[in-house]
């Protein structure tokens, strides 16, 4: 087929896949069917794979699903609906355990956990003010979710009102909503699954028509309840039954590791026979206080995980080893194998993690391998099949370069003492490869958050050269990407309207985003607290400040000497400091907002040294933050109170303190002047 006669069909046929995709995601009305869908889109797809120059145009890849519609209003969550770790295996779910245990500094790790599956639905919050329910919200981003209250209300299993005598005067229930796989079965209308119907059927602008979705709703957990009374989860997941919710019957109490095991393997054996969807357990710390005092991280609760499922597998050929540059400058090597159905996924890449990964295992171009989605996500080779490998096959021999050509090498690893198992290219952005997956760090969720700059279109627009450092995302030229395939006036409108949103951000998203190696989400709130402003941490991007700011660094919690050392690197390199120095002009960057708590310790800076008895070091600091005090990571000057543990103090530290006549007090001490 001439090169004319194809990018006429891949045309004509992504044109019809662009056509279902905005009937399917947007008006909630398929055309065709799930098998006639699938079949245009794998045309398309194989059509672009097999021929490079369709891509580009904007890749059919990028653009699977459809512009959002604004259908509902915006409201945020009182308390935040957190997503959920995860564990893959006993391992796993013992290492969960002991950092319960080592936060809370208990021995005993023979906790009681409350479990619930983990049904594949659309999480939902409900509002209760005096029994009746008032408000309804999707999750949403977690931090603030659609108004879908009265979709909501044509669930029959979702009370409309409460009676009880006790029944706290605000109560929000937190639940899953999702079609019985029978019912699916029923349907009309030709969704891809269970979890995509429930969807599209809550996005229904008319009531009415949701109504005719025999949605179902099982409730698990709580956010705002006040008066809260109860003690455990357990016990409050028994009232929502007695107050009329589905409770899920397998919901269980346990009791350590081997009760875990055994409960979690009954559930999996079940897992095919019941009509929803399930890929794992949640369990839960059942004591509501122990909950409260192990709180969160910034995106998931310390005290509840989710014990997947175990991974579904397949048997493939690697056709190759390719490696891939992370934004970091990580070296990642990726089998690129016979293409294969993995838990309902075709795969055609799998990661081998790295070098030593590769020996270890021993894989080559050529070996029969068995491949599995590491917690139904991630692509991974397991092992080889040693017995099926050809006599003329070659050790694979890892690069000594980067794609860039630059020289790549592992990196001494402070903590551990070792060298790293990742091999990294150290240009920053003088190397393509990293500075393109930076420009996708930039746009992410966490970071800038720009809707409709997804990985392909920076894909595409780098190769159009529209993007080729992070503040040319703010000078776009739209009159040249409206003209591109794919692209209108709706989905320019829209794109610009994200940018333009985006440059109002937070001084640590900002921090976060610009991508610093080790400096993580929480890091960057520790280092925006420090810096306040945009206008101080500039002073890091000046040779003369650089030093002096590093140094006052060392006084933070949470700030070690291996941030310090990446920090220190990346702004001795004179690109980044003048990528950087560009970005901060296009953009309004908000001053930290500290949460002046008025407590106990308000404007108070602590520093603890040894182990504690009653509780951990960890502890003691967000028990500390929470009285409105900061910690710091040195004995200086700015050091209100030393508070010194019976386990193994550094004497230096005492003597230090002692010297710059600062308040000590022991671990009893301590709990006295807080009256705890």
């Amino acid at each position: 087929m001439k090169k004319q006669d194809i990018q006429k069909l891949y045309k004509k046929q992504k044109k019809l896949l662009l056509k279902y995709n905005h009937h399917y995601f947007n008006l909630d009305s398929p055309l065709v069917s799930d098998s006639k869908y699938d079949k245009v889109k794998n045309e398309v797809i194989e059509l672009e794979n097999s021929f490079t120059y369709l891509k580009d145009n904007k890749p059919i890849q990028d653009r699977v699903g459809a512009p959002v519609t604004k259908k509902f209003k915006k409201i945020k969550h009182a308390i935040p609906m957190l997503s959920l770790s995860n564990t893959f295996d006993a391992k796993g779910m013992n290492d969960f355990i002991s950092k319960i245990s080592n936060y809370l500094n208990i021995k005993n790790k023979n906790f009681n956990f409350s479990s619930e599956l983990k049904i594949d639905g659309i999480s939902a919050s409900l509002t209760y003010e005096n029994g009746i329910l008032t408000k309804g919200l999707s999750r949403g981003d977690g931090s603030t979710g659609e108004d879908i209250l009265e979709n909501l209300k044509t669930i029959t299993q979702i009370p409309k009102k409460l009676s009880d005598n006790k029944l706290p005067k605000l109560l929000e229930i937190r639940g899953e909503v999702y079609i019985g796989k029978r019912d699916f079965k029923k349907l009309n209308k030709n969704f891809a699954n269970p979890r995509n119907a429930a969807g599209g059927s809550l996005r229904q602008k008319n009531p009415k028509e949701t109504k005719k979705i025999p949605l179902k709703f099982f409730a698990y957990g709580f956010g705002i309840v006040d008066p809260m009374t109860y003690k455990t989860q357990s016990e409050f997941i028994s009232k929502l039954k007695k107050w009329g919710f589905n409770v899920n019957p397998y919901n269980a109490l346990v009791n350590g590791i081997e009760e875990i095991e055994k409960h979690h393997k009954n559930i999996e054996s079940l897992r095919s026979s019941l009509d929803y969807d399930i890929d794992g357990i949640v369990f839960k710390v059942d004591d509501l206080n122990l909950q409260k005092r192990l709180g969160n991280t910034s995106n998931s609760p310390r005290w509840a995980t989710a014990y997947k499922f175990s991974s579904e597998k397949a048997i493939s050929k690697i056709k190759n080893i390719v490696i891939q540059v992370g934004r970091t400058g990580a070296i990642t090597p990726v089998a690129k194998i016979e293409p294969v159905t993995v838990g309902g996924v075709v795969v055609s890449n799998a990661t081998l993690h790295n070098e030593d990964e590769i020996n270890r295992k021993d894989v080559r171009v050529g070996d029969t391998i068995i491949v599995q989605r590491a917690g139904d996500v991630i692509p991974q080779v397991v092992s080889v099949d040693v017995n099926k490998r050809k006599k003329n096959s070659k050790k694979y021999i890892f690069p000594d370069k980067c794609l860039c050509g630059s020289k790549i090498q592992k990196e001494f690893n402070l903590s551990t003492k070792k060298e790293d198992a990742v091999r990294r290219c150290t240009k920053g952005y003088d190397c393509s490869y990293i500075a393109i997956e930076r420009l996708k760090h930039i746009v992410s969720k966490e970071a800038f958050n720009i809707d409709g700059l997804g990985k392909k279109v920076i894909d595409q627009f780098w190769k159009l050269k529209l993007i080729k450092n992070p503040s040319d995302i703010f000078e776009l030229d739209f009159n040249k990407i409206i003209k591109l395939e794919g692209w209108g006036d709706l989905s320019v409108k829209n794109l610009k309207s994200a940018i333009e949103k985006a440059k109002n951000i937070s001084l640590n998203r900002f921090i976060y985003s610009i991508g610093i190696r080790h400096i993580g989400q929480e890091n960057a709130k520790i280092l925006a607290s420090f810096f306040k402003s945009v206008n101080q941490f500039s002073k890091m991007l000046e040779q003369t400040n650089k030093e002096e700011l590093l140094d006052n660094l060392k006084d933070l919690d949470g700030i070690g000497e291996t941030q310090i050392i990446s920090l220190k690197n990346f702004f001795s390199n004179n690109k980044n400091v003048e990528i950087v120095k560009n970005l901060i002009t296009k953009l309004n960057i908000q001053n930290f907002k500290e949460i002046n708590i008025k407590g106990k310790l308000s404007k108070i800076n602590v520093m603890f040294t040894g182990g504690f008895e009653k509780i951990s070091r960890s502890e003691a600091k967000t028990l500390t933050e929470n009285l409105g005090g900061k910690v710091l990571g040195t004995v200086s000057k700015k050091l209100n109170i030393l508070v010194v543990g019976n386990s193994k103090p550094t004497k230096k530290k005492i003597d230090k303190a002692k010297e710059l006549k600062i308040k000590i007090y022991s671990e009893n001490e301590w709990y006295k002047f807080l009256n705890i």
